[in-house]
């Protein structure tokens, strides 16, 4: 069953919108909110054995090089209030332009920049919008953004995260679009990197609002259950065997299954008391 659209009341800078294909003209198809408030979707965009006269259409809505409202039917790499992880092509002497995935880049104020950028280099950045122009900007300076409210979040809540930056205590990231949060180092077992995205878990609600975060869930019986469809998953991609056994070595299996030693080994365990793998001499086999 299809879901259901709806029309938006108005038409939103940065976000989503559903719109109603109103008219079509030599530059493209005009798309209106019930406000009658519109916006052109211009014709690179149109498929017009898809997009018939009447219908509602799901856009990106943003401001093109005159400062005009301009609706897209691609998506760009983060909408407003989301964060990205943007390449810079373009530096001026009062700001930086980087790719967001749209035909139009994305402007850097200088003053949103916490140093300068250099053309080439990726930097995380919070999609605002300047409310007297109507123009998206990416800012650097993210602080002032966080949530420090904790009502809610208990442990193992499993969140979104990009990660921000590398630490001598590991990765800090941005959790849910609003929490600072922290990876640690001796916690983590596979690759990790600034600007990924990843699935966490919270391990500790800190009193000055930020979390303490894991890429497992904690508690012996929930990394046990993780890990379990970690390794099932494996067996069967891999047509039910792959050579391993509790002797393996640690960082193959960090590489491999994304655990540590000690909870593969003991996962193992568990899947061969619940008869669900057999172990063999040189490989694990799924039954």
């Amino acid at each position: 069953m299809s879901e259901l659209k709806i029309q938006n009341e108005q038409i939103k800078i940065g976000e989503v919108n559903t719109l109603k294909i109103e008219r079509d003209t030599d530059f493209g198809y005009y798309l209106s909110a019930k406000n009658y408030e519109e916006v052109l979707l211009p014709n690179v965009y149109i498929m017009e054995d898809e997009m018939p006269m009447g219908s509602l259409l799901d856009v990106f809505v943003y401001t093109d090089s005159e400062d005009r409202p301009v609706a897209s039917t691609k998506m760009p790499y983060a909408k407003l209030g989301e964060y990205g992880y943007f390449t810079v092509v373009d530096y001026k002497t009062y700001g930086a332009f980087v790719n967001w995935g749209l035909p139009k880049d994305l402007f850097v104020p200088l003053s949103q920049q916490k140093e300068y950028f250099n053309i080439g280099k990726k930097y995380i950045l919070r999609i605002c919008l300047d409310e007297q122009t109507g123009r998206l900007y990416g800012t650097q300076k993210i602080g002032k953004y966080f949530n420090r409210e904790t009502k809610g979040l208990h442990q193992n809540k499993v969140m979104d995260a990009i990660v921000l930056a590398k630490t001598p205590l590991g990765y800090k990231v941005i959790a849910d679009k609003q929490y600072e949060g922290m990876l640690f180092s001796n916690e983590i077992f596979e690759n990790v990197k600034v600007g990924d995205r990843k699935k966490v878990y919270i391990k500790t609600v800190r009193k000055d609002g930020k979390l303490d975060l894991s890429l497992q869930p904690i508690g012996k019986n929930a990394k046990i259950s993780e890990a379990e469809g970690t390794i099932i998953q494996l067996l069967k991609e891999a047509d039910g065997i792959v050579p391993f056994t509790y002797k393996s070595d640690a960082e193959e299996i960090k590489k491999v299954f994304g655990l540590s030693k000690k909870n593969f080994k003991r996962t193992l365990t568990e899947l061969i008391e619940n008869k669900k793998i057999e172990l063999l001499e040189d490989s694990i086999k799924l039954l």
